[in-house]
């Protein structure tokens, strides 16, 4: 009252106004003092984030030194070269980090920080109150206008950027030293089985052949215990005069067996030569004997065994040129057989497994007679006994081809009985399939090259043969005796493995080479050649004690000495054939003489060598 006295009407307003600057005065100080708070906060949280920043440079800057030094302490022991590249990477890794680095990221910081202060102030100017005075002055100021709500989106602050990388270290080139992996796109270790409908028949032929030979042994028997039986005569006689010369056949065939493989294997020179005019020589002299004895059924015998023998005679003459390089690819394939001392233990046990099965299936031959339709019963088990034997020269060519494709392939030295256990296991069915198709198929083709020789001479015969041509063109690429490499090595399938054996051999340029091998005929000649020891040996004992089985067991002792020749003789076998599907797989590889395919290769391109391809349709008809 005293103050509105004094001033009077007046004076009251002009109090009014003082006291509302004096508030908005006082107002405006404290703002600026928060104000001030807020900027020097942000100034020091700026700060204290570079010094953070700096500091975690420094960390990492002492860490690459670290890892750097790490590094060249581990590569003191490699090469000049690799040393000097990785200093002239170093160089220009720090040329980078210290004069071109450096200015950009001190650029890049000082934008970087008046970015987040502009965004700084515009935040702090959206938190202010619209009627705040200080928000008047300083919109007055700057001309800020107060954004709206849809534009307030606009001035929201900005995430910080990322922050900048450090450069990757440099590529560190991988030592000489250290060889680089390949992989291998097929497995070396399947553990499929393989062909499994082929194992599935085996299995069941295998039951049902076991059950015969047990049923039929028991009435053999049987047939000798009854007095009354009008077949005990029969199987009495059969028992004395045929059941020790079988058996005198098997072991006399073990024993040239492995005489055969060990002086194949020492002298494959000779042996070559040996083997082809002994078998001439043996099958002449069995069919002379058997015609000797005069019997129509020895004559029958007798006049098939001298066919042999001249046919024999003239393909010695036809692969005379040949025996150079068959004996050259038998010595190297060969060679590594000496690192494998186990490396024959299939064979003898195949060998022992077909001595005592043949001992069981002349005795169910007995036990035969004493059963109803005796000759359809004998040839099922002669069917039977074929298709088993050779299971059992495939089982050992396919463990023996597993041992060496790997010491091929991967410079292994594997476990032999491992790979027999895998043979009688996962690659049976294969076995099973091969040993079915590949003597069929090697008999066509023999027959084939019998028809290609006589080309010209009957129009007629060769329009007829025209679509046989064309179908073994096909058998030859779809299923051939090269596949049980591939089956040993990779756990192919036989008609897969078939298919890609061949197609690596005409990538190669192989296919005459292979078509023209003679270690398969070598090999069925060694055969033949047993048996016709056997037979000689047999029919002369036969005579006499009793004349009348000549003949029958003339044809059973050649069967025996065949197929056990056949078993011991898997393994040069396998031994060639993975030389030759190795080789075309690599070429390069140290562990083959280059010189010995390649030179035959270029001598049957420039026609300066003979050689015998498989059988074609003769132009004439492809027209």
């Amino acid at each position: 009252m005293f103050l509105f006295s004094s001033f009077g009407g007046g004076g009251g307003g002009v109090l009014l106004v003082f006291l509302f600057l004096l508030v908005n005065l006082i107002i405006f100080h404290l703002k600026f003092q928060e104000f001030s708070l807020v900027l020097l906060q942000v100034v020091q949280g700026e700060s204290e984030e570079e010094r953070r920043e700096e500091k975690e440079n420094d960390e990492k800057k002492e860490d690459e030194e670290e890892e750097e030094e790490e590094e060249e302490e581990e590569e003191e022991g490699e090469d000049g070269e690799v040393d000097q590249e990785r200093e002239g990477e170093e160089k220009e890794l720090d040329l980078e980090k210290g004069q071109v680095g450096g200015a950009v990221v001190e650029e890049k910081a000082l934008e970087r920080i008046s970015d987040e202060r502009d965004h700084f102030h515009v935040s702090m100017l959206q938190r202010l109150n619209p009627t705040n005075p200080l928000r008047i002055i300083i919109n007055s100021g700057t001309r800020v206008a107060t954004p709206s709500p849809s534009h307030s989106s606009r001035f929201q602050p900005l995430p910080p950027p990322p922050r900048s990388q450090p450069p990757p270290p440099p590529h560190r080139s991988q030592p000489r030293s250290t060889p680089t992996p390949q992989q291998s796109v097929t497995t070396l270790n399947s553990r499929r089985f393989t062909n499994k409908i082929s194992l599935l028949v085996f299995m069941v032929h295998m039951v049902v052949a076991v059950a015969l030979v047990c049923f039929l042994i028991f009435k053999g028997i049987q047939g000798l215990i009854e007095a009354s039986n009008p077949a005990k005569e029969k199987e009495e006689r059969v028992l004395k005069f045929m059941l020790p010369q079988v058996e005198v056949a098997s072991l006399l065939s073990i024993t040239l067996a492995f005489a055969w493989q060990k002086a194949l294997r020492e002298w494959p020179q000779v042996m070559v030569y040996f083997i082809i005019w002994c078998t001439f020589f043996m099958s002449l002299s069995a069919g002379i004997l058997l015609i000797c004895f005069q019997k129509p059924a020895t004559d029958g015998v007798g006049v098939c065994f001298i066919s042999f023998a001249i046919g024999n005679g003239l393909y010695a003459c036809w692969v005379t040129q040949r025996i150079g390089f068959c004996f050259k690819v038998l010595l190297k394939s060969l060679e590594p057989v000496s690192k494998f001392p186990d490396l024959n233990q299939p064979a003898y046990w195949m060998l022992g497994s077909g001595f005592l099965w043949m001992s069981l299936w002349i005795l169910a031959v007995v036990g035969a007679l004493n059963f109803y339709f005796p000759p359809l019963i004998i040839i099922a088990l002669v069917l039977s006994l074929a298709w088993t034997t050779e299971v059992m020269r495939n089982v050992v060519n396919i463990t023996v081809s597993r041992v060496i494709a790997l010491y091929y392939l991967r410079g292994m030295q594997s476990n032999t009985q491992f790979c027999f256990q895998r043979a009688l296991t996962r690659n049976l069915g294969s076995a099973c399939l091969g040993s079915l198709f590949v003597p069929t198929i090697e008999a066509l083709r023999i027959v084939a090259r019998a028809l290609n020789l006589l080309e010209g001479e009957d129009e007629f015969m060769f329009s007829c043969a025209h679509c046989c041509l064309r179908v073994m063109e096909s058998i030859f690429r779809n299923g051939n005796g090269w596949a049980y490499v591939q089956i040993a090595a990779s756990g192919k399938g036989f008609v897969r493995a078939s298919q890609d054996t061949w197609a690596a051999f005409e990538r190669e340029e192989m296919v005459p080479i292979v078509d023209s091998d003679m270690t398969s005929a070598i090999c069925f000649l060694t055969g033949v050649c047993s048996g016709s020891i056997c037979v000689i040996v047999v029919a002369a004992w036969t005579a006499k004690v009793y004349q009348p089985f000549i003949a029958t067991i003339s044809l059973l002792a050649f069967c025996v000495g065949y197929l056990m020749t056949r078993i011991a003789m898997a393994l040069p076998h396998a031994c060639v054939s993975c030389y030759y599907v190795c080789y075309a797989e690599n070429p390069e590889n140290r562990l083959f003489d280059k010189t010995i395919i390649k030179d035959r290769i270029n001598l049957i391109k420039s026609g300066r060598d003979v050689v015998v391809p498989t059988p074609r349709v003769p132009r004439r008809f492809t027209r």
